[in-house]
């Protein structure tokens, strides 16, 4: 009896070798330096904003080389997957622009000519792997129950040795074939284990992309690498598929590092070269005094639909993560305002090694900062597609009044320094609610510095029958604002009224104020004169009517 024989009895389907698959997944025809990365999420929920920073790290650097980044769903774990999980990731992705070369666009479909791209569909291709490993002697049945496993775990504590399975405590792995063999064919369950070379007194050296050199104990433990149930253990099929997919790269969460001697330890075996690392430190989030791992449990800011329902700018996310993605990005964008985040080129060794400290007020600002450069027709085209789905009044009054809402889109935006009103598409609406009569409706007004009632009345009277002419240009309307005040006893120039205060009722800008506050019920708006040109002549009389009136 033989491995060969072993091997065949628990695979007696799998007819293709290793070299078969080698040929069927060719090494990719890429250009020199080009990366190959991927996204591999488990379909067990959302995709997180950690998640999202390591996909879209993944995906800049394969952009940047002219390489190839893919999606892989490994879904080996099947309790834990969720309904619609897959599509939920792809449409995560989408939604934030995470475009990807390759890879699972659902459960059925897929694009690339390395899948499939979903682990459960790759069990032939696993098999044939681990019936190699067989066949060579590197690996061999386990009929262990947990109960056993727990006793020897037990043993251990009590010995105060290392967890784990080998050694001594690996107690199917001289197992001779032909026991293994006739216990299989009585029907006996079993797992695979890796029969592991690795000698813990020595140490292996990984250049990782982000830590540095890391310096570990060799692998010695058997692992599993095939379940009861047939599907591969992740740490079996991440070798697996990152070799046939041809990866160079691997972008993932630091609570990996301690699986490197495993990972490394499993390309030696099949001779096969291991892909780059990058571990990235956990996204932190500052709670009073300490410091905690941002939580998709705990914090509603760790999932991506939080940033879709408040409307922040999928470009302004980008700008966000790349600000935590490289510590040189903020200084080069500040020099570079002409330029695009495609313009920049991504290095692994600009990542922190100690992760960054999640600031959701630096991501508004981004975020406003993002706004306002955009052109008003820029802005009412995705507020408009923001608000059919989270704000169905404003949707009708931006689609009844396009050029309208982008005419009000555009005060105070073109020019050296635009204004910074908005943080997000669901901010605007409380912006710019006052300039539609269907919103302005049963209005709490603001109160300005002057608050008599026949003060505030004989300003507003005086100014629309004696100062107020549509067709002002903005000096001419100023001009008329400054007779008024005067007329009033109130100062036109504010650096007189600076230093004597005393000699007038107020200022210019408080005669401003009432005006801006009759019209728009506010104290602090957008150039005024731009207001009043937009609401135009009958608005503007009828609201100061009604102020009057109020």
């Amino acid at each position: 009896m033989t491995n060969k024989d072993l091997a065949n009895l628990i695979f007696p389907n799998i007819t293709k070798t290793i070299e078969d698959y080698e040929k069927i997944y060719p090494e990719r025809n890429l250009p020199e330096g080009a990366m190959v990365t991927r996204f591999a999420p488990s379909p067990t929920g959302f995709v997180h904003m950690g998640s999202l920073l390591a996909s879209f790290i993944s995906s800049k650097a394969a952009k940047d080389t002219n390489g190839v980044f893919y999606l892989r769903i490994e879904d080996t774990d099947q309790k834990r997957e969720v309904e619609n999980g897959i599509e939920g990731i792809v449409a995560d992705l989408k939604n934030f622009e995470i475009n990807i070369d390759e890879g699972a666009l659902s459960r059925t479909e897929s694009i690339g000519n390395y899948g499939p791209y979903i682990q459960s569909e790759r069990k032939e291709i696993y098999h044939a792997f681990i019936k190699h490993l067989l066949e060579i002697g590197m690996a061999y049945p386990c009929f262990c129950t947990e109960e056993h496993l727990d006793e020897i775990r037990e043993m251990q504590e009590a010995t105060k040795s290392r967890i784990g399975y080998y050694g001594r405590y690996a107690v199917c792995r001289n197992l001779k074939i032909d026991e293994a063999y006739n216990r299989i064919k009585n029907g006996e369950k079993f797992i695979i284990r890796l029969k592991s070379p690795g000698d813990f007194e020595k140490k292996i050296v990984v250049n990782d992309l982000v830590k540095g050199k890391i310096e570990f104990p060799e692998n010695d433990l058997d692992i599993v690498i095939m379940k009861s149930d047939g599907l591969p253990t992740y740490h079996f099929a991440h070798l697996v598929d990152d070799h046939l997919m041809r990866t160079t790269h691997i972008t993932r969460g630091d609570e990996w590092v301690s699986s490197l001697p495993i990972h490394i330890q499993l390309f030696q075996v099949f001779g096969f070269n291991p892909p780059k690392y990058a571990h990235l430190s956990p996204i932190m989030k500052q709670e009073g005094d300490t410091k905690r791992k941002l939580s998709k449990r705990k914090d509603p800011e760790a999932a991506m639909s939080y940033y879709t329902e408040l409307g922040i700018p999928i470009k302004a996310v980008h700008l966000y993560l790349m600000t935590i993605a490289n510590t040189n990005f903020e200084q080069w964008y500040d020099a570079n305002k002409d330029k695009s985040i495609d313009d920049f080129k991504f290095d692994f060794k600009k990542i922190s090694a100690s992760g960054s400290l999640f600031d959701l007020e630096k991501l508004i600002n981004i975020s406003r900062n993002y706004i306002s450069y955009l052109s008003a027709e820029e802005v009412y085209n995705n507020v408009l597609t923001w608000s059919k789905t989270y704000d169905l009044e404003l949707y009708e009054l931006l689609s009844k009044y396009k050029e309208y809402t982008i005419n009000v889109f555009s005060i105070e935006r073109y020019q050296k320094k635009p204004r910074k009103d908005y943080e997000s598409w669901s901010s605007i609406k409380k912006n710019i609610w006052y300039m539609y009569d269907e919103l302005f409706q049963n209005v709490d007004y603001d109160k300005g510095n002057i608050t008599d009632k026949n003060e505030i009345n004989n300003i507003l009277s005086t100014y629309i029958n004696s100062y107020y002419q549509e067709s002002d240009d903005k000096d001419t309307w100023f001009s008329r604002i400054k007779e008024l005040s005067t007329a009033l006893g109130y100062c036109a120039n504010m650096k007189e009224y600076k230093e004597n205060p005393n000699n007038y009722k107020g200022s210019v800008a408080d005669v401003s104020t009432v005006i801006r506050i009759a019209l728009t019920s506010s104290t602090m708006t957008p150039d005024l004169y731009e207001i009043m040109k937009l609401l135009g002549a009958d608005r503007v009389k009828s609201r100061i009517l009604k102020f009057i009136n109020a």
